[in-house]
């Protein structure tokens, strides 16, 4: 399906790459103004590199490439001073601010009884107080206008529990409760608040070789083909093995648009078909 997003303001944060920056081409594909934000920090417990340089610039030249016209924007979505800052740029430059999505995430697997204070601390501020500061920085704006979309990146261990990623899957529980109760704040004000929640994304948070070890324990020749296999087994329905960020961005897409604008307190699953075994 395609979305007719013309005049509307998108805002993405942790756009520098992934799935931030799979959205933000999409929205400008569909012809909206695109924001995004991302952080040049780093975290010492990550797998994976945060960002990199020129990952910015990068998302930029690609969000114009599609036709949009971009705002790239350094904040940091642990402070609810900096995205407000972001939202304050946002409506200086283009007046309105029509849909924002708390996409910034990141994980590092540890068992709880292993998980040091500062990395359960670091999760849990981007993951989820970084939704919270988004969701309180646009709302005023969307308030105000009578109307907007927020989508919150939750995931599909938002709705289940596995091992090794306490509180990763602690901060994505929290995205459902938070927009869940956002919905309902927001909603006299005609502003939506819905979840995405991805499942098996080929992104660098797991195409860094953190899984194999993890999965296949002991096996020390185990692979990333080997992990992809299993999911297919044990957790999709679909054997579709790693999904690309456009399907996530399609139903980011869809909760952004008019098609969707009595949906409020949701959540969309994509997961090839993982959302079958869950119990609700």
């Amino acid at each position: 399906m395609t979305y007719n997003l013309d005049g509307k303001v998108a805002f993405v944060t942790g756009g520098g790459r992934g799935q931030g920056r799979s959205h933000a081409i999409a929205f400008a594909r569909a012809g909206a103004k695109v924001a995004f934000c991302d952080f040049t920090g780093s975290f010492d417990h990550t797998a994976y590199a945060i960002n990199r340089p020129g990952d910015i610039a990068e998302t930029e030249k690609l969000v114009n490439a599609a036709g949009g016209e971009c705002l790239a924007i350094e904040a940091d979505v642990r402070s609810l001073p900096e995205m407000q800052r972001a939202v304050g740029e946002i409506v200086e430059r283009w007046g309105r601010l029509d849909i924002a999505v708390a996409n910034a995430g990141i994980d590092s697997y540890t068992p709880v009884q292993a998980m040091a204070a500062q990395q359960w601390q670091d999760t849990i501020d981007v993951n989820l107080t970084g939704v919270f500061n988004t969701i309180r920085a646009a709302s005023p704006q969307m308030i105000e206008q009578r109307g907007g979309s927020i989508v919150g990146i939750s995931s599909s261990v938002g709705k289940v529990g596995t091992a090794n990623n306490p509180a990763y899957i602690a901060s994505k529980w929290g995205v459902i409760g938070l927009v869940k109760a956002a919905a309902a704040d927001l909603g006299p004000h005609f502003v939506r608040v819905n979840a995405v929640c991805p499942g098996y994304i080929s992104t660098e948070m797991i195409d860094n070789g953190t899984l194999p070890p993890l999965f296949f324990p002991d096996n020390p020749d185990a692979t990333e083909d080997d992990v992809t296999a299993y999911v297919n087994w044990a957790v999709h329905t679909i054997p579709a093995g790693r999904l690309d960020s456009e399907e996530v961005s399609n139903a980011v897409l869809f909760l952004s648009s008019d098609q969707s604008r009595y949906i409020s307190g949701s959540t969309i699953d994509v997961n090839a078909g993982w959302s079958a075994r869950f119990t609700a």
